[in-house]
């Protein structure tokens, strides 16, 4: 008889843990044919935007799938009211945003372990257990071993607090969002700006110092070095940018083909 294949895949922490650099990228686009094709050209995993984003719980459940199928890490981003359907739909990590503190990063962490280590609700007959096949104490100890918490911080509140944020038990990784941090730092959408730059380096010190994997938007090779030197190493592109970029790219091609006949 074959080995079980689980609808969860639990590599993620340890990959956060590796020490080696993690590419992968948001997805706001309700469609599981772009999961494979992020699969295929090789990210490490896919961060299915459910903050952002416009899937509802079915597709958000197929995407997972095709996650599972193809071969790459799926991480959900989510409010915490969300989080019990989406753990139970089978993703290996979850994204959460504008978390400000220690307290409510341990809070959250509780919420994604099943007792001892928390208090998440227990179901089996949900995909994360096979839908009864896989569950009891090895579906619990298979989800609190292999499910991620990886913490957003996005104000100045936070990045005082990345420390304490990254050294709580159950936290596996803590993510800069500098769009929304020069929002909150009066620089509006220029998260270049230095102030705000400054920050981001304070914050990825920090969490790489308290010995947690440090995230952050990196659109360029050249992002992820400049953040790479600081302490980052999951680095999180975007996949409307790079679609919406390969379509300009193909546009302005056409035009300048036709202008030469």
């Amino acid at each position: 008889m074959n080995e079980p294949r689980y609808p969860l895949d639990g590599r993620l922490p340890a990959m956060l843990r590796s020490g080696k650099p993690l590419r992968g990228l948001f997805n706001g686009l309700p469609s599981p044919a772009i999961v494979e094709m992020c699969a295929y050209a090789g990210f490490d995993f896919i961060i299915l935007d459910n903050e952002h984003g416009s899937a509802d719980f079915g597709t958000t459940e197929h995407m997972l799938r095709a996650a599972r199928a193809a071969g790459i890490v799926p991480v959900v981003r989510c409010f915490e009211h969300d989080l019990p359907r989406v753990l139970d739909m089978g993703a290996s990590a979850v994204q959460v945003p504008m978390v400000e503190s220690a307290a409510q990063a341990r809070r959250l962490a509780d919420l994604i372990h099943y007792p001892p280590l928390g208090r998440r609700g227990s179901a089996f007959s949900t995909r994360a257990a096979g839908y009864g096949a896989f569950g009891g104490a090895g579906h619990t100890q298979r989800s609190n071993e292999g499910i991620a918490f990886i913490a957003m911080i996005e104000t100045p509140e936070a990045i005082a607090a990345a420390a304490e944020i990254a050294a709580v038990d159950g936290v596996d990784a803590v993510f800069i969002g500098p769009n929304d941090l020069a929002h909150a730092m009066g620089h509006g959408s220029d998260w270049n700006a230095e102030p705000v730059q400054r920050a981001i380096e304070q914050g990825l010190r920090a969490i790489a110092a308290a010995g947690k994997c440090a995230g952050i938007i990196a659109l360029t090779p050249a992002d992820e070095e400049k953040y790479g030197a600081l302490g980052a190493r999951y680095f999180a592109n975007v996949s409307t940018s790079i679609i919406t970029r390969a379509l300009a790219q193909a546009a302005s091609a056409g035009r300048d083909a036709a202008l030469r006949y």
